[in-house]
């Protein structure tokens, strides 16, 4: 679907359901999947208990005939394998394939998420499922993707889980003296002589709640083990099927920001990345642009599926508030402008029970054309079919990369300390966001990526520095690049252990600093300081700081740490390492980060009035800015240079650009 050469043009469709209506509806909905401009469906995303009857029992009928019917009707299919929801029969017969809750409540049958990663029952029916329906189908020259189970998820605690993780930590460690060496066994006489002595960490065992442990690393080598096992049954899958289509494109689509699963490992093992844009009603619009960013981002700057989104309400929020009138094409084009080849949705037609029957759809309960979503459904689809292929496989070239790590997100949470309202994602999206409002292209790395092709490298709160990752920072700094890290980093190595030799640990030198102590301050209350005549909050943590060859840029004004630094700059080799020691406010950050990008050269892609948004992309047909107006009023975009419009055709030459609210305008460069 992704750089797939049976597709010409960004497709344009969701996911469709045909199994829950009957035959004389199906087509139907062939006629008003023309009138949108519908040209792609998923397909078989829930339908493991009409496919499988009992151990040895398939029935395809009923999805040959539903393949047949969108094959005839010039569609393409992603085909999904059904594996997200076992059947009942096999919950009952096989009850190892069901998982068990955190607290040590063994599940029954229902829901979905709900099949154990490690249980026996569950990694053969799957994967015979995945080769049955790969071998079956393997002629239909319209499948584009395989879409493996469904958003996975669900951690289990069961004792096939027990029993795995001891299996997995053999082969990380080797022998119990390195794991007791790894976890600090000695802590609460922890130390462990027989691999059958270790427990999962629950909450009858470490916990004292969902996030609180008293034993970091066990926790958290849980974590990984658990975001392993499901990646290994997506694994078993993928292979089934690649054994049988070797050429058609893989994927399952992820969730964004989700914690219980580390991506960016999960993303070596998918053809393409896709994925499930489902905002909170309150989300500014960098927020929903970070987590496109994410996407692009554990794919090395690849572009990726937008799978699903609403077309107009979702569900499952407390208030399910629509979507108003223009904001699904603003929404669909801001996927598309930070890297999405694809607009898709969930779902195409209106389910009539269960808890998804009041989330949005193409077609709604009227089951007709004539309704506001339709009719933006439609006019959407017209647009893509003009714009063709002209930004397929574009790029994003950003020279600043912002550094999220699964790993860092886990232990810093699980952190006895320093304060319960340290929150990974919340400080990382201060950085993100003030740099989005200032239309900077950023690309989301691991730490895995090169540094080199950034001129400015900000890794918020990097609690955790693994292995050798400081001597990639300081090689990226030391050659002339921009590093920026704030407070609570350098604290420990991988296995949550703290470095010792005084923080930030391995980043001490590269910094210039020393953080002799970490205040931290209760909701509501603040220090301060001034920066370049302003003055600005202190909260959340302040870090008391000495210099070790750095400059303090501004210092502390209250408490007995007044006239400490608050953040500083260090000269490293030809570059230069920024320590910013606190949290502040998004003026604070909007202001800093701009000076530290405009010194390293890097400049936003076109300045805007607020809450218009400007992003870049590019292929060999040439670059184009999306400029995107999230304001409920009209707004003007001074444009430097020369610029056509491929959605009205209008040419501008240094002149205005007025859009009107919720409006989108696809500049290509002219030269």
């Amino acid at each position: 679907m992704i750089e797939c050469n049976k597709i010409s043009k960004m497709v344009y469709g969701g996911d469709y359901n045909p199994e829950q209506w009957s035959e004389d509806i199906w087509e139907e909905d062939m006629r008003l999947f023309k009138l949108a401009g519908i040209d792609i469906v998923t397909l078989n995303v829930f339908s493991w208990a009409l496919l499988q009857k009992d151990d040895d029992v398939y029935d395809f009928s009923l999805l040959d005939k539903i393949m047949d019917m969108v094959k005839k009707n010039g569609l393409s299919v992603c085909l999904a394998t059904s594996t997200g929801a076992h059947p009942a029969w096999m919950a009952k017969k096989y009850p190892d394939i069901l998982r068990t809750e955190f607290g040590g409540m063994k599940r029954k049958f229902g829901g979905r998420h709900n099949s154990c990663p490690n249980s026996p029952t569950y990694k053969k029916f799957s994967v015979r499922l995945a080769r049955k329906l790969a071998e079956r189908y393997k002629d239909y020259e319209n499948i584009v993707a395989w879409h493996i189970s469904n958003e996975f998820g669900g951690e289990c605690y069961c004792d096939n889980c027990e029993k795995a993780f001891r299996i997995w930590l053999k082969e990380k460690y080797g022998t119990l003296e390195a794991l007791n060496k790894a976890w600090n066994t000695t802590f609460w006489g922890h130390t462990f002589y027989d691999w059958d002595e270790i427990v999962l960490p629950d909450l009858r065992s470490e916990h004292f709640a969902y996030e609180r442990t008293m034993f970091q690393g066990i926790s958290l080598d849980y974590r990984r083990f658990m975001s392993d096992s499901m990646l290994e049954r997506y694994k078993d899958e993928y292979h089934a099927i690649k054994e049988i289509t070797p050429d058609v494109l893989i994927t399952t689509n992820l969730m964004g920001f989700y914690k219980p699963l580390d991506y960016q490992k999960w993303a070596k093992y998918m053809d393409f990345i896709s994925w499930d844009n489902y905002p909170s009603n309150d989300d500014s619009y960098a927020k929903i642009a970070m987590a496109h960013d994410l996407m692009r981002g554990v794919k090395q700057g690849k572009p990726f599926a937008l799978m699903e989104q609403t077309p107009s309400v979702t569900n499952w929020l407390s208030y399910n508030a629509l979507k108003r009138p223009g904001v699904m094409r603003l929404w669909s084009y801001q996927a598309v402008a930070h890297g999405a080849d694809t607009v898709m949705f969930f779902q195409m037609r209106r389910s009539i029970g269960a808890c998804e029957k009041y989330h949005g759809a193409v077609i709604d309960h009227v089951g007709n054309e004539n309704t506001r979503v339709f009719r933006e459904i439609a006019a959407l689809g017209k647009e893509l079919e003009e714009i063709g292929d002209l930004t397929l496989g574009g790029r994003t070239k950003a020279k600043i990369g912002l550094l999220f790590d699964w790993d860092n997100w886990w232990a810093l949470e699980y952190s006895a300390g320093p304060s319960c309202e340290l929150r990974y994602l919340t400080e990382f999206g201060r950085y993100y966001e003030a740099l989005r409002k200032r239309n900077y292209d950023v690309d989301i790395i691991g730490a895995e990526d090169e540094l080199e092709p950034y001129s400015v490298v900000i890794a918020p709160v990097l609690y955790m520095v693994k292995g050798d990752y400081d001597e990639k920072i300081r090689s990226f700094t030391q050659n002339g690049g921009t590093f920026v890290t704030t407070f609570f980093s350098g604290i420990v190595q991988e296995n949550d252990l703290v470095t010792l030799g005084g923080y930030p640990g391995k980043l001490r030198d590269i910094m210039g600093i020393w953080v002799e102590e970490i205040d931290a301050l209760p909701n509501g209350e603040e220090n301060a300081f001034t920066y370049e005549g302003e003055n600005y909050p202190a909260k959340l943590l302040c870090d008391i700081i000495h210099t070790e060859g750095a400059e303090a840029l501004s210092a502390y004004e209250k408490d007995f740490y007044a006239g400490s630094p608050v953040f500083t700059v260090n000269s490293y080799g030809k570059g230069k390492a920024y320590y910013i020691g606190t949290a502040s406010n998004e003026a604070f950050y909007q202001k800093l980060l701009t000076e530290i990008c405009e010194n390293a050269g890097v400049k936003p892609v076109l300045k805007t009035p607020e809450l218009v948004e400007v992003t870049s992309r590019e292929n060999e047909k040439g670059k184009y800015l999306f400029v995107l107006n999230h304001a409920e009023e009209e707004k003007t975009v001074q444009l430097s240079g020369n610029y056509k419009d491929i959605l009205t055709g209008k040419s501008y030459h240094n002149e205005e650009l007025t859009l009107a609210k919720k409006d989108v305008a696809i500049l290509q460069v002219e030269n």
